[in-house]
């Protein structure tokens, strides 16, 4: 089968090449690496349906020819693009979420789409363990200390002004039992931490030292730690507010490297602020419309990363081999694990 394979700047071809290796024996693959000096300026209501996206449809409308599959990151997968494409059967997105792809467009047409949801699990939950050491050591103080020109003596007592925590013996709470959820249990227990766990669509089974509980109250009552682990939904909008860190153990610690819009970022401040809470943690902020460092960071018992969990190397590479292992399913005429829009497969 022929397959066009579109890299961008964060997945480039080179990538691709080492992840669809196994593929090159049995299909023809032919490789563009988007220009990304070229803007889309959305005009119809193709364009206007997917964000989020690198390069401009017309570069994949230019190239994609007679291909049967489209691989691709983030390229613009358009109504052009599939007017383009006659024989197109199978479109694959290595991300989680396709938002760069027109799922209507492509359902209309009768075109399967796949995606690679958690891919990136491993590498996000190896960061929510790491924000949990930070925090728990009191490294955010430590290095504003340094870089504010403090200095330690020869006395080690000196460091006494940042004792911290072990993870052992403490309990961690994780909101959302999915893809990141359970690697961050897993992780967890390796670190000694009890585990509660509050997810109303998960059954959680016989786990070690792991609790399932009813309500989200009793986990934020009983937990040294919170780590959100949930999808952005209308339903969970702010779903941590003034009530919820409120409900916290004080002296506890909030770790959020899911999505912003689960955070009333005000809220967040005001606890910070009393004293309520000895820490947060964040890989995801709402976007400041006046520029400059985000206001959690005036609080020394903070750290915030752009959104930078999933970005890895392995992340990337597992995206792509997620993907082979679907076209090799359907070459073979099985039937695919990721498929967004399923009712196109059932018809």
């Amino acid at each position: 089968m022929k397959i066009l394979v579109v890299g961008d700047s964060f997945v480039p071809v080179p990538v691709f090449e080492r992840g669809l290796a196994g593929l090159r024996g049995e299909h023809r693959l032919e490789y563009l690496q988007l220009d990304e000096a070229e803007e889309l300026v959305p005009a119809t209501a193709s364009e206007c349906s997917i964000r989020e996206y690198l390069g401009t449809p017309a570069q994949l409308a230019a190239r994609i020819g007679d291909a049967e599959i489209l691989i691709v990151h983030g390229a613009p997968v358009t109504e052009e693009v599939l007017a383009a494409a006659p024989a197109l059967k199978l479109i694959c997105c290595a991300r989680g979420g396709p938002v760069n792809v027109d799922v209507a467009a492509a359902s209309a047409r009768q075109i399967p789409l796949v995606n690679t949801p958690g891919k990136n699990a491993e590498s996000v939950a190896d960061q929510a363990l790491a924000f949990m050491i930070m925090l728990a050591r009191r490294f955010p103080k430590a290095q504003r200390f340094l870089i504010e020109g403090g200095t330690l003596g020869e006395s080690a007592y000196e460091g006494a002004r940042f004792l911290g925590h072990d993870l052992g013996g403490h309990t961690l709470g994780l909101v959302g039992f999915g893809n990141v959820g359970s690697r961050v249990q897993r992780r967890a227990v390796a670190f000694g931490m009890g585990l509660l766990v509050y997810d109303p669509y998960v059954r959680v089974g016989e786990l070690a030292s792991t609790e399932q509980v009813p309500t989200l109250q009793q986990l934020l009552a009983r937990s040294d730690f919170v780590s959100l682990h949930v999808r952005a939904t209308a339903e969970t909008e702010n779903l941590f507010g003034t009530t919820q860190f409120a409900a916290m153990k004080r002296a506890s610690y909030f770790v959020n490297t899911a999505r912003e819009s689960l955070v009333d970022e005000a809220a967040l401040d005001a606890a910070l602020a009393s004293g309520h809470l000895a820490g947060a943690a964040l890989d995801v902020v709402r976007p400041r419309a006046d520029g400059g460092p985000h206001h959690l960071l005036r609080h020394d018992n903070v750290v915030i990363t752009p959104h930078i969990g999933g970005a890895t190397h392995e992340t990337l590479l597992r995206g792509v081999t997620m993907v082979a292992e679907e076209v090799s399913r359907f070459a073979a005429g099985e039937s695919l694990r990721a498929v967004v829009n399923r009712a196109v497969v059932k018809a």
